[in-house]
């Protein structure tokens, strides 16, 4: 009798176990967007596109490259939290250097309000356009931290400088116990050094759209934009689309649907 009930106990906990780590579960849609500092490929600077597309595919994160801050070509526009107030997501900004009278860089939105971030500045050569990394954490509301990083990598064919970058995001990022979403236009192709040093501490996931080309927006050939992830163990892919969106921007835009399992 006492062996039956040992037994009966055991299979609850396992059984309220498994339950608890299926009740905090969280199925995150996650976007890369290159938003060409809001001019838009016919040169309009459209606010109101760039909110539209994203509001048209319901993000709950979203990694924005090539941002104005209160730049002239921006017409002084704050374009994060002019974006954020389109979306009704907040919004987070990092400089990678000073540009037109304002500021150029990384944008974050998120359906969740951030409980931290942290600008990384990345190394590059002193003839080179400085890069930055956008490091946030968010909390779910299942109670999930999750760290969401954003980022834009050299474009330069030369990888002299997309390999440093990739160096100071995994020396940085690389041992986190964080579960740590990257994702951006990294301007590297998959058999590049820059995604083979990545790929030493972030995972692209095994979906057959994962590889598709990003760029241009019109006949895409090449796949610069991505979205990784450490703890692949982790994360289940749902949904892995390139969507090019050839008014908004240059680049197609990469979506992932993710369910992240603690």
């Amino acid at each position: 009798m006492k062996h039956h009930i040992i037994k009966l106990l055991l299979l609850i906990f396992i059984g309220s176990t498994s339950y608890s780590s299926l009740a905090q579960a969280d199925t995150l849609r996650v976007m890369s967007f290159n938003i060409l500092h809001g001019a838009t490929t016919k040169n309009d600077f459209n606010l109101d596109t760039i909110a539209g597309v994203i509001n048209h595919y319901k993000p709950d994160l979203v990694a924005l490259q090539e941002v104005d801050f209160k730049t002239k070509r921006a017409k002084n526009y704050d374009l994060p939290t002019e974006l954020g107030i389109r979306t009704n997501m907040a919004s987070l900004f990092a400089r990678a250097m000073y540009y037109d009278g304002g500021e150029y860089g990384e944008a974050v939105l998120s359906k969740f309000t951030f409980i931290g971030s942290e600008r990384l500045e990345l190394p590059h050569l002193p003839s080179s356009e400085p890069r930055a990394a956008l490091v946030t954490r968010i909390k779910t509301k299942r109670g999930n931290t999750i760290q969401f990083v954003g980022t834009h990598l050299d474009h330069l064919k030369d990888e002299t400088d997309k390999v440093m970058q990739a160096k100071a995001i995994v020396a940085h990022l690389g041992d986190t116990d964080l579960p740590t979403l990257l994702v951006g236009d990294l301007n590297a192709e998959p058999n590049s050094n820059t995604i083979s040093i990545i790929s030493e501490k972030f995972s692209k996931p095994k979906h057959p759209n994962a590889w598709k080309g990003t760029f241009p927006a019109t006949g895409p050939n090449i796949c610069i934009d991505h979205i990784m992830y450490n703890q692949p163990e982790k994360w289940q892919v749902l949904h892995y689309e390139v969507l090019c969106e050839n008014y908004a921007s240059d680049h197609c835009i990469v979506i992932a649907t993710l369910v992240f399992t603690p």
